[in-house]
């Protein structure tokens, strides 16, 4: 599977933020989509997932050398900040997920099960959440996305506020989702998209482009990187 996405343009006013973008991404593998803040990657998500509407270009999915519109239930988003029903408790907010998606659900666990998935201690289960952790609330949203097992995977900087050991389990995680299925990781930092993703694609003045791993061992070119990261911009 792959989703291919051609000659995609957005602006805000006068303000370019994508500029005919053409890329495809293929399934089976972690992107890191390599950005400073405000390059657009936000932007560019919001866009596959349907919440803004592009100004030119398109974008779908292929499988078998047969194209397809990308439907809301093709994707998953995970938010930076997440986004949960604090008013729900842990276990109540499952179970409703598991209800309303119970036809579309394959191989369905018990609501613990999932619960040990993530490493959610069963004291915690029944706590609202809006008592949980940043990293607990990130972790439902993963867990949402583990059991929707949507075919492209959207994750807006999700691990940049964590500590140490929330951000490897995370990273676990990610890792054992990516068969099957395109997963894009955005981030504006190197040292992350190094370790998690399989390949790192840069977005820079609205342009999309592959960084060849092979250079980042060249100083030169991870101070060029590094240097892109740290312009200044608003997304």
């Amino acid at each position: 599977m792959k989703l291919i996405i051609e000659h995609l343009s957005k602006r805000f006013e006068k303000k370019e933020v994508l500029r005919d973008i053409d890329f495809t991404f293929e399934s089976g593998k972690i992107y890191g989509l390599l950005g400073r803040n405000g390059a657009g990657k936000t932007t560019l998500f919001n866009c596959l997932n349907r919440d803004i509407q592009t100004d030119a270009g398109s974008f779908y999915l292929q499988e078998d050398g047969t194209r397809r519109e990308v439907k809301a239930q093709d994707v998953g988003y995970v938010l930076s900040t997440p986004a949960v029903p604090e008013f729900l408790t842990g276990r109540e907010f499952l179970k409703f997920f598991l209800d309303i998606n119970e036809k579309s659900i394959q191989n369905p666990k018990t609501i613990d099960a999932y619960f040990d998935e993530i490493s959610i201690e069963p004291e915690d289960r029944d706590k609202l959440l809006k008592d949980y952790s940043h990293g607990m609330k990130n972790k439902m949203q993963m867990l949402i996305n583990i059991i929707a097992q949507p075919n492209l995977l959207l994750l807006d900087e999700p691990l940049t506020s964590l500590d140490v050991v929330v951000a490897e389990e995370m990273k676990q995680l990610l890792r054992s989702l990516k068969k099957g299925r395109i997963t894009i990781f955005s981030t504006h930092i190197m040292d992350l998209a190094l370790d998690l993703c399989d390949e790192i694609v840069l977005l820079n003045h609205g342009i999309l482009e592959v960084v060849d791993q092979a250079n980042l061992d060249s100083r030169e070119f991870k101070d060029k990187i590094l240097a892109v990261l740290r312009e200044e911009g608003h997304e």
